[in-house]
């Protein structure tokens, strides 16, 4: 939950309420003032703002200001000419179509890039880089969307299983071992089979990455590493899961990629070793064409010392 959701959700007396709609009208605006200043402006005890604070679960004005102001400044950003839930209108054409998609998806990766937080990230790559096996659950199109990674991560060794069928996932989790780690990802953060999972690995202390929306909610507090999708749709108003699925495609990219460097010549060696093997594909294009020489020289550029 957003905190200014949860400003309009929380019951508060009759001068906490005016200070609220205050902090909520004037949004990013309370930035320069100070605490007198906002008192005086709503006409209530400096105190007051504690009070609210804390009402909100934080420990003190200056978090909640801090959290508020990051939030604003993210809805505020990006998506400022493409809407992401009616990203395209019936006049369109079909190039019009197409740039708009690119326009939203290109948006849509910034987005998420600006919602990154490097100590999480770095929290989660060791997490799948320790883990004998990597499972995940998610629901609807989110276990299709992670069936590519899935195979990029099996084709440098890592064990990495995909939770599909319906009514197991909780059979699945109470059958995971302490040393495999769980990606957990829901959007809302508050679906019923994703949150079943997570309790049941809690319980069992197996690691969770949580791929979810921003703010409040049950699976973000249940993971362990907590990486944000960019929030911006509704939940069924609108044309298709655009933004979603290309926020979790490129955080899972990410995760890949992560875990890929950490040993990249390793890792680059293996897959052209077996891609020399098994790979017998034809292309009549000089781009896609392997050169045995350029191979060598690639493989002897990243060997260790």
């Amino acid at each position: 939950m957003l905190i200014s959701e949860k400003m309009k959700q929380t019951d508060f007396s009759a001068a906490e309420s005016a200070l609220v709609n205050y902090i909520l009208e004037k949004g990013t605006a309370i930035e320069e003032q100070t605490i007198k200043e906002i008192a005086q402006a709503t006409f209530v005890h400096p105190s007051t703002l504690i009070r609210v604070s804390k009402k909100l679960g934080f420990a003190g004005w200056v978090e909640l200001k801090t959290a508020f102001l990051e939030e604003q400044t993210y809805l505020q950003t990006y998506f400022d000419t493409v809407d992401a839930n009616l990203p395209f209108s019936a006049t369109d054409g079909l190039m019009t179509i197409a740039n708009k998609v690119a326009t939203l998806e290109r948006t849509t990766i910034d987005d998420t890039l600006s919602l990154l937080n490097h100590d999480n990230l770095q929290k989660a790559k060791q997490l799948l880089l320790q883990a004998n096996q990597i499972k995940i659950f998610g629901s609807n199109a989110n276990t299709l969307i992670a069936q590519d990674f899935a195979l990029k991560m099996r084709r440098i060794k890592k064990n990495v299983i995909i939770s599909q069928t319906m009514g197991e996932n909780a059979y699945e989790a109470y059958n995971c071992h302490p040393k495999d780690c769980c990606i957990l990802i829901s959007y809302t953060g508050e679906n019923e089979m994703i949150i079943q999972t997570a309790e049941i690995l809690q319980k069992q202390q197996i690691p969770i990455i949580g791929l979810t929306s921003i703010g409040e909610n049950s699976l973000a507090a249940a993971s362990d590493a907590a990486l944000r999708l960019t929030t911006r749709e509704r939940l069924y108003s609108k044309i298709g899961n655009y933004t979603i699925n290309t926020s979790i495609c490129y955080l899972l990219d990410v995760l890949y990629s992560c875990c890929f460097a950490e040993e990249y010549s390793l890792n680059l060696n293996h897959l052209i070793k077996i891609g020399e093997h098994v790979d017998t594909r034809k292309s009549s294009s000089s781009i896609m064409e392997e050169s045995s020489e350029a191979r060598v020289h690639f493989t002897e550029s990243f060997r260790p010392n």
